[in-house]
């Protein structure tokens, strides 16, 4: 929580609608008036913090940990210095809590800044807040609430939803359209041309890009995301997707709703990917492909083929995990299999030699 703000235990529970189990030699009442002024992990918080406990791993810490209130899956005997409330899940708990009680986001101040450049038949939705220097071009449809940050560019006939945020340094190239409560992290730019380009007597000709970018509602993208526009059509994001930092997205890629694309991941041109996606860091994906639903992809794997509904895989090229799994631990045990390999090859030498 942020400093000068104050939250007691009681009204965390309230919030997360959690049981209390008060510390060794402290009784319900002190419990539920404990004062909370910040956040931290088991190891670090002290008496005026909120922890968590979320990942078994950390268990050992319960029982030293300095924090005021540590949020648990399951009641655990009183501890010695901190009050646990009981919540169905934890790190979801803490999420809402710092939410409702920590520090808010800073933004511009409602309305258009003096310094913004505004272009013609441009609707500006109300009390949308649009910062210093941001630009926003002709024929545009910017929804009510939502917030450009100084230096954001959104060029002509963009429409933007309603509660939507777009941080400094993002833009929104032409035509492509933005759903309600999509969130454009630093330096994202959505709309780029896609890589398009054919080699005509040893020359790259480009290839035009004239489709768009389409972000369905409640999509947050990370820093320095790049999403191509579709070279004909729309390359669309679906709702409620979170893409991580340093993603690239190209031409004609369909990504379905409620799927994580982890950091430094690439999808290259017109592969589908369906519902509730995981796609890990550094992962590639090859392009004209279709993945099915719940598809999970673990880090730095290379997919180079379709993907069934519910398919997890792993390595490169991208193979079902158990297998690659298997492979792997068989591959650490060559070097000692090559050894007794050899040993028997000298010692069926040693038996050849005796032979008449």
């Amino acid at each position: 929580m942020a400093a000068g703000m104050s939250a007691t235990v009681g009204q965390l529970a309230a919030a997360t609608k959690g049981r209390i189990v008060p510390a060794q030699g402290l009784d319900e009442a002190a419990a539920v008036a404990r004062v909370l002024t910040g956040v931290g992990g088991l190891g670090d918080a002290g008496p005026g913090d909120l922890s968590f406990l979320a990942n078994p791993k950390y268990l050992g810490l319960l029982a030293t940990t300095r924090a005021g209130c540590v949020l648990v899956g399951e009641a655990k005997p009183p501890l010695a210095n901190a009050v646990q409330v009981v919540v169905a899940n934890p790190d979801f708990a803490l999420a809402q809590l710092v939410a409702a009680f920590g520090p808010q986001p800073v933004h511009p101040e409602p309305g258009i800044h003096p310094l913004a450049v505004i272009g013609v038949r441009t609707r500006i939705g109300a009390r949308a807040r649009i910062g210093a220097y941001a630009v926003v071009g002709d024929d545009c449809e910017i929804g009510d609430d939502v917030v450009l940050h100084p230096h954001t560019v959104v060029a002509a006939q963009v429409r933007i939803g309603e509660g939507s945020v777009l941080y400094p340094m993002s833009s929104v190239r032409e035509r492509c359209v933005l759903g309600a409560r999509v969130t454009l992290h630093n330096g994202v730019v959505v709309g780029s041309d896609g890589f398009g380009y054919a080699t005509i007597d040893g020359v790259h000709r480009k290839i035009p890009q004239v489709g768009i970018v389409v972000i369905e509602d409640d999509v947050e993208v990370g820093a320095n995301v790049a999403i191509d526009r579709a070279r004909f059509g729309r390359t669309r994001i679906g709702a409620g997707t979170k893409i991580d930092n340093l993603v690239q997205i190209a031409h004609n890629v369909e990504v379905g709703p409620h799927s994580i694309l982890v950091a430094q991941c690439g999808i290259a041109g017109s592969t589908r990917l369906g519902r509730h996606n995981v796609i890990g860091g550094q992962v590639g994906i090859a392009g004209h492909l279709t993945l099915g639903d719940q598809v999970s992809v673990t880090a730095q794997s290379g997919v180079g083929k379709n993907l069934p509904t519910g398919a997890v895989v792993r390595g490169s090229p991208a193979q079902d995990f158990k297998t690659q799994m298997a492979q792997e631990v068989s591959a650490r045990k060559l070097p000692e299999a090559l050894e007794r390999l050899r040993r028997l090859e000298a010692r069926i030498a040693e038996l050849e030699k005796g032979r008449p």
